[in-house]
């Protein structure tokens, strides 16, 4: 068997790398994928985005994206009368 070589970390102020000394490979947090977007969810979370159509490096449209998701409760009310927003 080869020996095993640990990665190194570099400073600008010493002259040889000085060995790592930190958890070599990350474990996995063990949250469902299913529980972290019922969290995301129910906290709300914005989408941002632009999108920039250009022609021979000339932009000529710009289109700014913004979106927030979030689940909606039954309990809560909602602002305008029965009929609805439209």
């Amino acid at each position: 068997m080869t020996d095993r070589v640990l990665p190194t970390v570099g400073y600008a102020d010493q002259p040889h790398p000085v060995p790592w000394e930190g958890p070599e490979t990350l474990s996995p947090i063990g949250v469902p994928l299913v529980d972290l977007l019922d969290r995301v969810l129910a906290t709300g979370v914005v989408v941002s985005g632009d999108l920039v159509l250009a022609l021979a490096d000339v932009p000529l449209v710009r289109i700014s994206l913004h979106a927030l998701l979030s689940s909606v409760s039954d309990r809560v009310p909602a602002p305008w009368p029965d009929s609805g927003p439209l």
